[in-house]
């Protein structure tokens, strides 16, 4: 490696440490750099709603023997809303157990 590359190396490193420590600002970030967590969270359960609607939609058609359906993108439909659902349900039992956590903390 030439030097140009180290410099180069070490200015990504000490800029984004600057980031990381709030020191520096992004212009990708807003200034504030707050996230809603309930809008993130109702944004995700509806794609996992999506998907389940979506299955539903392909197994009943499948069902109804229309032509264009075929039984393996019903399958791999069935699959994701359930991979996504299961999902969903351990993030749902990580955060009920970091609520426990937080309650059994003594003050």
């Amino acid at each position: 490696m030439d030097k140009s590359a180290i410099d180069s190396i070490l200015q990504q490193l000490q800029s984004t440490s600057a980031l990381a420590s709030g020191t520096k600002k992004d212009g990708n970030v807003d200034s504030v750099g707050k996230v809603d967590f309930s809008e993130k969270l109702e944004s995700a359960i509806n794609q996992i709603n999506n998907a389940q609607k979506k299955a539903d939609t392909l197994s009943e058609q499948f069902i109804s023997d229309q032509p264009n359906i075929d039984l393996h993108e019903v399958m791999i439909s069935l699959q994701k809303a359930n991979v996504s659902f299961q999902s969903m349900v351990q993030v749902r039992n990580k955060l009920v157990t970091a609520y426990q956590e937080v309650m059994n903390m003594q003050v």
